[in-house]
């Protein structure tokens, strides 16, 4: 494929941080009319590698060609000037401009303040690619895909034909997706040099023309994507054969645990956030909530867990023998002793879920307390169950002591899992619970829910990934805008309805 120039050429490129060596003389080429999928688990250097082309770090040896030239990149802007233009995963837009104001923002150029000359450049972008975009809507009331969609626009508009998107569908719909995809693909026909940074492996024999695989921060190798499948892309990214099956035996004797009636829940500012919710979650099932980031998951989650003031409506829990008991009301210690668990990993982990100061140990003595001894009097089962925890997940820590802000994210996240599934909760609320992790801890964590299903556990699982979402759950509840969109069966939904339900009100079986 050497025949035609690369437009990036990267040579011996090292990064370390610290102690930790982020990327290890990583050779790549990236080449005009074609999109690379840059495919490696979290903690492979791939986002590391991009954000020294995209100069937001500096790398510590190595070289980097634009178009056989060598050339020095400090800063975003420098990559600018030779056409690189990278679309991170949080957007850097102002909430408060329009499309037109935030696409010119910073930059120098004559006629920038003339947005009705900047609105005729913009919808002629839209034009070629295919885009959406009204350039005077306001950034606050765009959705998660046209915001998206101005970044992209952004780096095109300053002239960038290398772009590089960094996990770009994490947060978008199978429809959505699908119209990126489009633009993408058009984008690459007009011979821009395409790279997407990814874990999803359908995606990548999806879109890409190439693939290339980093593990621990060193390059395994690339190859033509229609020469790879998705087993052989699994073991390069991991080192060994992997299965990549969820297991989703029948619930086990399901009876209903939590029963959730008309709940509405408001924003400190008045904003709703669930309007006027209810279903039933059962023992012996997972019930899989699916819905576009900001549906209300979050609210509904900490709602049952005593975390949420919530408006109207009831939350009931059902004990074994039948007895309905209101949980709303009820202070979150309280709700916990019925043997309700929220293992939540929130974007924050250590603010939420650990003390970032304390070992593994003494962070599931945290969870253990609570079982009546006093604080500090029970060493010995914390740290059995911290033992227990790193063996079954695999953390990489030196010792149970260390503390855990100095583990790595998908580290810390198997701890705070660990320590709430084995509180052998009756239900286990779970939201983000592979968030960062690599796809062996996933699959670890995706068992492990199962198993508390098992045991008869009723399971709440909010997660991002929809194919992980179909292939869990027993049932699945949509949320669209804070609303109850539909329930349906897990065995059998079909990624493309439960997208349409995930942005249209209603389509699904309501009933329980």
């Amino acid at each position: 494929m050497d025949h035609k120039t690369a437009a990036v050429k990267m040579r011996d490129i090292t990064k370390s941080f610290g102690s930790v060596l982020a990327n290890d003389r990583v050779w790549l080429n990236i080449y005009r009319g074609e999109i690379l999928a840059l495919l490696g688990e979290n903690g492979s250097g791939k986002t590391t590698l991009m954000n020294m082309l995209a100069g937001i770090y500096f790398p510590d040896a190595g070289q980097i060609f634009i178009d056989g030239r060598e050339v020095v990149i400090r800063s975003p802007k420098d990559a600018f000037d030779h056409g690189i233009g990278m679309i991170h995963q949080h957007f850097k837009l102002v909430d408060v401009l329009t499309a037109a104001e935030n696409i010119v923002l910073g930059l120098k150029e004559p006629g920038r303040l003339n947005l009705k000359a900047v609105a005729e450049r913009v919808n002629r972008l839209c034009k070629a690619y295919g885009f959406e975009v009204d350039p005077w809507q306001k950034v606050y009331t765009m959705s998660v895909s046209q915001k998206q969609t101005v970044e992209i626009i952004k780096v095109l508009y300053r002239g960038a034909d290398i772009l590089i998107l960094d996990e770009p569908t994490a947060v978008l719909t199978p429809q959505e997706t699908d119209k990126l995809f489009t633009v993408l693909r058009n984008m690459r026909d007009d011979g821009k040099a395409i790279v997407i940074i990814t874990h999803k492996l359908n995606e990548v024999e999806e879109l890409s023309d190439r693939v290339a695989i980093l593990r621990n921060g060193q390059f395994v190798g690339d190859m033509p994507t229609k020469m790879t499948n998705t087993g052989e892309m699994t073991n390069m990214l991991v080192g060994h054969p992997v299965t990549l099956s969820i297991d989703r035996p029948e619930p086990v004797n399901p009876k209903p645990r939590i029963e959730v009636k008309n709940l509405t829940v408001r924003s400190i500012d008045g904003i709703i956030k669930l309007d006027n919710v209810s279903f039933t979650a059962r023992s012996g099932e997972i019930l899989g909530i699916a819905g576009i980031s900001g549906s209300g998951q979050k609210e509904l989650l900490e709602s049952i867990a005593g975390l949420q003031p919530t408006e109207t409506g009831s939350i009931c829990y059902i004990h074994d023998d039948g007895h309905h008991e209101e949980i709303l009301g009820k202070d979150p210690l309280s709700i916990a002793e019925m043997g309700v668990t929220l293992s939540f990993v929130p974007e924050d982990r250590l603010g939420m879920g650990l003390v970032g100061s304390m070992g593994i140990s003494d962070n599931m003595m945290l969870r253990s307390y609570r079982r009546g001894h006093g604080f500090f009097t029970d060493r010995k089962a914390p740290a059995e169950l911290a033992r227990k925890v790193v063996n079954t997940l695999a953390v990489s820590t030196p010792n149970l002591d260390i503390p855990v802000r100095k583990l790595s994210g998908g580290n810390v996240q198997k701890v705070l899992v660990g320590r709430e599934i084995s509180s052998t909760p009756t239900v286990l609320l779970t939201a983000y619970a592979v968030r960062g992790l690599d796809i062996n801890s996933s699959y670890e964590i995706y068992a492990l829910l199962t198993a508390q299903k098992m045991r008869g556990a009723a399971v709440i699982y909010v997660g991002e990934d929809l194919d992980v979402l179909l292939q869990l759950s027993d049932r699945i509840l949509v949320l669209c805008g804070g609303k109850v969109s539909g329930i349906i069966d897990g065995p059998g939904a079909k990624k493309r309805d439960v997208g349409l339900m995930m942005t249209h009100l209603g389509g699904g079986n309501t009933d329980e």
